[in-house]
C-alpha cells in the first residue's frame, strides 16, 4: 500500500529531527573537543608528575602503524605537553614479508608524531612473529620490555588493554606481558602503565561524536586531538604506504582512535 501524504510528512519530519539531532551532537562534540584538547595532556601530566617534562613515556606496540592507527592522540598530546616519548615496536610487521619496508615507514610516522628515529626500537625476533592468530610468549616479551624500560629510565608505559582494540592476538599479548610485570612488581619504582581502552564497534567508528561519551565515562587519562593535530595523525598514518588499502582510508576518516584515546592505569 502506498504511503499517503500524512505518512510521507511524518517520515520527512522524522528525518529532519534526526538531522537536527545529529547536528546538535556534532556541535556539542566539537565544543567539548576544543575545550578539552587544549589542556587534557597538561592536566594529566600535572596530576601524575611534578612537570610534564619529567614524563619519560614508552609506547609499546605490536606492529609498525599501531603508533599512528591507535595511539596518535596519546603520543601527540604527551609530546605537546613536553613529555619525552619513545616507541618499542615488538615486531617488524613481516606477515606479508614487508618487514624492512615497514620499519622505515615506522620511523617516518614517528618523526611526524614528534618522536625521533633514535627513540624508535623494533624487536625483530623470530619467536615474536607478526601473526594475528598467535599469542606471544609472555616471559620472552616481558624480558624485552623490562630491559628497555630499565635501560631508558622509563616512568610511563602505554600499551593495549586486554581487548587489544581490534582483538589481535599480538596486541593482547602486550597487555598480558605488562600485566605480568605489574602484578609481579618487576617494574621499576614509580613506573606506571596506561592501557588503551577498547570500545564497542559503534563507538569505534563515530569519530568525534564519541567525545561526549568519552568525557562522561570514567577513565584515568583522556587525550583528544585538535583539528590540526588530527590532520598530523592522518599524515603519520599515511606514511605507512604498504598498509594503505581502501579500508584504511575509511578508518582514518571514521575511527575515534584517530582523534580520541581513553586509557586506564594498571
Amino acid at each position: 500500500m502506498a504511503a499517503g501524504p500524512l505518512g510521507w510528512g511524518l517520515a520527512a519530519l522524522a528525518l529532519l529531527l534526526l538531522a537536527l539531532l545529529l547536528l546538535a551532537l556534532l556541535g556539542g562534540a566539537r565544543r567539548l573537543r576544543r575545550r578539552y584538547a587544549a589542556g587534557g595532556a597538561r592536566a594529566f601530566a600535572a596530576g601524575w608528575a611534578a612537570r610534564a617534562d619529567d614524563v619519560r613515556a614508552l609506547l609499546v606496540t605490536a606492529h609498525p602503524d599501531d603508533e599512528a592507527m591507535f595511539f596518535a592522540p596519546t603520543v601527540l598530546s604527551l609530546v605537546r605537553a613536553g613529555a619525552r616519548a619513545a616507541v618499542l615496536c615488538c615486531s617488524a610487521g613481516n606477515y606479508y614479508n614487508q618487514g624492512e619496508i615497514r620499519k622505515k615507514e615506522l620511523e617516518q610516522s614517528c618523526l611526524l608524531l614528534g618522536i625521533p628515529a633514535s627513540n624508535v626500537t623494533v624487536v625483530d625476533h623470530r619467536d615474536l612473529p607478526d601473526n594475528p592468530a598467535l599469542q606471544w610468549d609472555t616471559q620472552l616479551l616481558a624480558t624485552f620490555v623490562l630491559k628497555h624500560i630499565e635501560a631508558n629510565n622509563i616512568n610511563l608505559v602505554v600499551t593495549f588493554d586486554a581487548g587489544g582494540v581490534s582483538g589481535h592476538a599480538n596486541h593482547t599479548s602486550l597487555y598480558t606481558a605488562l600485566s605480568y610485570l605489574h602484578s609481579e612488581r618487576k617494574l621499576p619504582e614509580g613506573c606506571h602503565v596506561l592501557t588503551l581502552e577498547s570500545v564497542n564497534l559503534f563507538r569505534k567508528y563515530i569519530s568525534i561524536l564519541d567525545v561526549p561519551v568519552s568525557c562522561f565515562l570514567s577513565r584515568d587519562a583522556l587525550f583528544i586531538l585538535t583539528e590540526e593535530e588530527a590532520e598530523q595523525a592522518r599524515r603519520a598514518m599515511r606514511c605507512h604506504h604498504s598498509q594503505l588499502l581502501w579500508f584504511r582510508h575509511l578508518y582514518m576518516l571514521f575511527s575515534r582512535y584517530m582523534v580520541i584515546n581513553s586509557l586506564r592505569l594498571l
